[in-house]
């Protein structure tokens, strides 16, 4: 694929954004692009809206891994570009039109000529929500490819084109949504001794969680509890039966993850009991940290400080990929590929720079030949 080629589909992905195990369009792009490749040594596979390719290798007996996730976010662009999102509401705001496109001028390549190992390219499902790699490491056609490592990466709008960036160890943390649901006892504003206010505990709740991280996690550990969101109520002068809280956890290591949601429930309890209601927490998808191999990660840097790209040390960051849940069964890493935007990863205007892409694929299509 030469850069007018990668672009066109970069373009022709970016305009059909999907949710989480809802990729259809998306699945069967992918398909008709793969098809059209040569198939002597293909063997391919669909999981739920995923793609799994294995290329069989000349030699090698082992087989290196690449995962792309192919999700959109449910938000709306507003970048206005001429291929922006036909699906009012969803939009590739993380970069997984990039991700895919290099996987597939990466798959292209090693179709026209394979590596000495085996190489299996899996395009990821649910990566945004509700989480596809952890039942997909359970499926039947991800076993068939089981990979002895594996790689990923993921766009960085902030480095410029022709870097990559990552690091030995934990790159990103821990994730877990946070919902939490409080019921009482609506009523007129006028008579506030006769109800349950929801809109004062889920106000007096909020603020406690804060005191998680300053006083109940050891300052020498790392944790994030953010509210995002709050709804109650309906008008001015109806108390609210109802209110609902909806957030994130972060932390670098599971243990801390396990206390913060301890922490959360004993919180609940006390405020059950204080403002007598009820409440219900549901923690939604959860994401494992992204702990990259340092062998694999130092025969990467090595990889590219003999290539024509620019390595750089990432800093750990508080960001969740379910590519963890893979990095927890398969050794391997993640990395950075600088694409130079203004606009950052979840915004409606994030506009990756094209360049990227001929970086991404020679890039991708090295590591799965040199790196085992």
């Amino acid at each position: 694929m030469n850069k007018e080629s990668l672009i066109k589909v970069r373009r022709d992905l970016h305009r059909i954004p999907e949710l989480g195990f809802k990729e259809f369009k998306t699945q069967r792009y992918l398909l008709q692009y793969i098809e059209q490749l040569p198939q002597e040594h293909l063997t391919i596979k669909t999981w739920r809206t995923g793609v799994l390719v294995h290329i069989r290798g000349k030699s090698g007996t082992k087989t290196i891994g690449y995962r792309a996730d192919i999700d959109g976010l449910p938000l709306d662009e507003e970048t206005d570009l001429p291929f922006s999102s036909e699906h009012k509401g969803n939009m590739h705001a993380c970069g997984h039109d990039f991700h895919m496109t290099i996987a597939l001028g990466a798959l292209t390549r090693l179709a026209e000529s394979p590596a000495e190992h085996h190489v299996v390219f899996i395009f990821q499902p649910a990566e945004e929500g509700p989480g596809g790699a952890e039942p997909m490491l359970q499926s039947e056609e991800m076993k068939a490819f089981w990979p002895d490592a594996i790689y990923a990466l993921h766009v960085s709008p902030e480095n410029p084109v022709g870097t990559v960036a990552t690091k030995p160890g934990i790159l990103f943390a821990n994730t877990s949504e946070l919902f939490i649901d409080l019921k009482g006892v609506g009523g007129h504003a006028a008579y506030p001794h006769q109800t349950k206010d929801m809109v004062v505990a889920a106000s007096s709740f909020i603020v406690q969680l804060q005191q998680i991280v300053a006083r109940r996690i050891d300052p020498l550990d790392s944790a994030v509890i953010s509210v995002g969101k709050m709804e109650s109520g309906t008008v001015q002068n109806i108390i609210a039966q109802r209110a609902r809280i909806e957030g994130t956890i972060r932390t670098l290591s599971p243990e801390s993850m396990e206390n913060v949601k301890r922490e959360i429930e004993k919180l609940a309890a006390g405020c059950e009991i204080s403002n007598d209601c009820q409440i219900t927490i549901d923690y939604g998808s959860n994401y494992y940290e992204v702990t990259n191999d340092e062998n694999l990660v130092r025969a990467f840097r090595s990889l590219m400080e003999e290539s024509d790209y620019t390595y750089v040390e990432a800093p750990m960051a508080m960001t969740g990929e379910d590519f963890g849940y893979m990095l927890k069964e398969i050794p391997g890493f993640m990395f950075w590929l600088g694409v130079d935007s203004e606009a950052g990863l979840h915004q409606s205007k994030l506009n990756p720079n094209e360049d990227a892409l001929e970086v991404g694929v020679r890039v991708v299509e090295s590591v799965a030949r040199n790196l085992i």
